[in-house]
């Protein structure tokens, strides 16, 4: 696989245009730090970690709906493994006025762009929700 990131933003769309309740994706420590801010953020009600059938770590992600409709309207992912995304501080970009948020790989961790600016870091745009 490629690119891990990608894989897990598209099987949470996926799951959510299916109407699931929860979403299995293999286990990494970025994939975590990710679903960490999303929960942080209040998009997906939380993950568990676990494992499959071959031993292998898994993240059971639960998904957030409100009045049936899923919570994230939109996760784009930016920084790709062919073009890779670096922003200073002030270039990090807002998604839809502030509405949404942009997810950064930075020195000090992953964190969301609000958080990125508050601790005046910049860094590897991951992805984009609203």
């Amino acid at each position: 696989m490629n690119d891990p990131i990608g894989d897990m933003l598209t099987r949470i769309r996926n799951a959510q245009m299916r109407g699931k309740s929860t979403v299995s994706t293999p286990a990494s420590k970025l994939r975590a730090w990710v679903l960490d801010v999303l929960k942080d953020e209040g998009y997906i009600r939380g993950y568990e970690k676990g494992t499959d059938e071959r031993g292998h770590g898994t993240l059971e992600i639960s998904l957030k709906y409100f009045d049936g409709t899923p919570v994230i309207r939109e996760l784009k992912r930016v920084s790709k493994p062919g073009r890779r995304v670096y922003m200073g501080v002030s270039d990090i970009p807002q998604v839809r006025q502030g509405l949404g948020l942009s997810i950064v790989s930075t020195p000090k961790g992953v964190m969301s762009d609000a958080n990125a600016r508050a601790a005046n870091v910049g860094g590897e745009v991951l992805c984009t929700v609203f």
